[in-house]
């Protein structure tokens, strides 16, 4: 059976300035990240088809051993669909030896115009069994967190 996780929040900035900030390379490196990682872009196509190769390091990873080494996860992300300003899919598969985390997961941001900024709902599809649902979904809000943090500071 394929379980999805999601996380949403109301972020205060219109949905335009969002869709900017998960298709701009350095913006994705500043927020994306969940608090307790830091993130380094490898690859960047910012393209229906292109996509991006990110390393997330775990700041103390003794808590959270990484996927990819003790200290990393490698994720290569495709750009599956691209639909301003409303929609961002994007195909995520782990570099990682483990069986578990194998597979391509498929992440959804949806970003609906309201009255205090954009609701952004992320929803995630075909989740490796080795990834934790509550912790998936933490690192989800926290990223969330980040993003909200980031565009309404920035604009």
């Amino acid at each position: 059976m394929s379980r999805t996780d999601r996380a949403g929040r109301v972020i205060a900035a219109p949905p335009a300035t969002v869709y900017d900030a998960l298709l701009d390379r350095d913006s994705l490196e500043a927020w994306l990240p969940p608090e307790g990682m830091r993130g380094q872009i490898q690859r960047w196509d910012p393209r229906p088809g292109g996509g991006f190769r990110m390393v997330l390091t775990y700041l103390d990873p003794a808590d959270s051993p990484g996927k990819t080494s003790e200290a990393t996860d490698v994720v290569d992300i495709t750009f599956a669909d691209l639909t301003p300003p409303q929609r961002v899919v994007q195909q995520a598969v782990f570099e990682a030896d483990d069986p578990s985390y194998a597979g391509t997961m498929t992440m959804t941001w949806h970003l609906v115009g309201t009255d205090d900024g954009t609701e952004v709902t992320v929803v995630a599809t075909h989740m490796p069994p080795g990834i934790d649902q509550a912790a998936h979904e933490a690192g989800i809000a926290s990223s969330l967190a980040n993003l909200a943090a980031y565009v309404e500071t920035t604009r």
